[in-house]
């Protein structure tokens, strides 16, 4: 009963704010079932925006009559969700330790298996105002960095990086997820910013990619599973498949995602 009510509470407030911070995205977005098919939902963290918005069209060609719809957005967020009782038929997670929010809850079916693996790098405009070469340059006095909030993935791994770096950073703000990092370094709100090659790479140039060797100290793991209990199990499990096939894998490779 608590779990229905605070799932409730959860697409209330959703809807509410159009989505909050967490978009749909497919050829399925936000409109249903398409005519009495199936839908099948995946929440996924919001660096595997572009990478999984195309394997679940490639998903929905070969299921005529079904329908991807994603909710994308910070892992820890969407690991909350999941155990207040919001329907969800997959978790695609930006690391172990978000994926272990859902399982302890007991709201994994089966054990979630790592599919991929992402590093940070340092995103800065274009023309690099700030001139930033290192990542101990994000330490200098005066220079704008904005970083992940420290609950979510790509902030838990800015802290070990910059750590390992032996370099201090107070960001001038942490942000819901690292697309929201990526929006504010290309539009030229900050000097830098710590994401993840894969969306830097996405960025189709509107920033600058900086790789550091202690980014190799924050790699993160990215596991999937079923939810429990989910609404289109079967489903679920097919697109599991493709995520952790040979597509699947080459279209992570192509985005910059390294292999497992």
């Amino acid at each position: 009963m608590i779990k229905r009510i605070a799932a409730a509470a959860v697409l209330l407030t959703t809807a509410a704010t159009g989505c909050g911070d967490v978009g749909a995205a497919s050829s399925g977005t936000g409109g249903g079932d398409g005519g009495g098919g199936k839908a099948l939902t995946v929440f996924a963290a919001a660096s595997l925006t572009e990478t999984f918005t195309a394997l679940g069209k490639t998903f929905e060609g070969s299921h005529p009559g079904v329908k991807v719809r994603f909710n994308f957005g910070g892992s820890s967020t969407l690991a909350q969700q999941i155990t207040q009782g919001a329907p969800a038929d997959v978790f695609a997670s930006a690391s172990p330790a978000t994926m272990k929010t859902v399982t302890d809850a007991g709201d994994a079916s089966g054990q979630p298996q790592v599919f991929t693996k992402n590093r940070l790098v340092i995103a800065v405009p274009k023309d690099n105002p700030g001139k930033v070469a290192t990542v101990r340059d994000l330490s200098r006095p005066g220079l704008k960095v904005i970083l992940c909030a420290v609950q979510v993935p790509c902030g838990a791994a800015a802290r070990t990086a910059l750590d390992a770096a032996g370099t201090e950073v107070e960001p001038a703000s942490r942000e819901k997820d690292v697309k929201a990092v990526l929006t504010k370094v290309g539009l030229g709100e900050a000097d830098a910013g710590l994401v993840y090659r894969t969306d830097a790479q996405a960025a189709d140039g509107k920033v600058t990619a900086i790789e550091f060797a202690e980014a190799a100290k924050a790699v993160n793991d990215y596991p999937i599973v079923e939810v429990a209990k989910a609404p289109n199990g079967a489903l679920a499990g097919e697109f599991i498949g493709l995520v952790l096939g040979e597509r699947g894998r080459a279209v992570l490779a192509r985005a910059g995602f390294e292999a497992p």
